[in-house]
């Protein structure tokens, strides 16, 4: 399989997401947005990865490339391509797909629970989700539900952390790729961010959280597995 990323910053990487991708020994390309790296055409790919990043979708004076990614995001919607979202890379399908993204009432940075809609437990569809998991979060916005989304997860300071749009497009608000390292780059490049806050961690903790990794790397695995499948039956 082909799979493009696009990338916004050069701290927040693919994570984990790039040992499995290793593994399953799909084909990778990336377009560092941060570096004006030209952007491909949808021909050129059949999954799409936007990554997160420090800027707002609404940015488009400061960051002007943003106007052709969103262009290309909606492109591949439309063209029934696989396409993941995460934080920004989220926000980004969600405006894509029409909907309002804008700042929302708590800024989440560091390790806070999620809770699995009742909708999607009782489905089945998702069985591999806990009902509740611990996942690491660096994010100010938050986006209205796309329509004809199903919501997959909320938190105290967010309701929508998560949606599926149709079975191949799937935005996650927190970052289930993260790594230690990762972590630490947010930390060193955005430090300006950790003021007090209900939902905002100090570095210590949020580096002293080793347990946590595990955890989400083995459910980022299962919906890289899930968005798969979905392309091997599209074929």
């Amino acid at each position: 399989m082909r799979v493009h990323y696009l990338q916004h910053v050069p701290f927040e990487g693919l994570g984990s997401i790039s040992t499995w991708m290793d593994e399953q020994n799909h084909s990778l390309s990336s377009t560092r947005l941060y570096a004006n790296d030209p952007l491909p055409t949808v021909s050129d790919f059949d999954w799409l990865i936007v990554l997160g990043g420090s800027m707002n979708i609404y940015e488009e004076e400061q960051y002007p490339w943003l106007i052709a990614e969103k262009q290309l995001i909606k492109q591949a919607i439309e063209e029934d391509k696989i396409v993941l979202g995460i934080c920004l890379g989220a926000q980004l399908i969600a405006d894509a797909l029409g909907s309002k993204v804008y700042a929302g009432q708590h800024k989440e940075i560091g390790w806070f629970p999620i809770k699995i809609t009742e909708a999607v437990q009782q489905s089945g569809a998702l069985e591999f989700l806990p009902a509740q998991l611990t996942v690491f979060h660096w994010h100010g916005d938050t986006f209205e539900l796309p329509e004809k989304a199903t919501r997959l997860a909320y938190s105290e300071g967010c309701l929508n952390q998560a949606f599926l749009y149709g079975e191949k497009v799937l935005g996650l608000q927190f970052h289930l790729e993260m790594n230690r390292p990762g972590v630490q780059q947010l930390i060193e490049n955005c430090a300006s961010e950790l003021i007090p806050g209900k939902y905002i961690q100090t570095f210590e903790e949020m580096l002293s959280e080793n347990k946590n990794f595990a955890e989400i790397h083995k459910v980022m695995y299962q919906f890289l597995e899930l968005l798969s499948h979905q392309y091997q039956r599209g074929k």
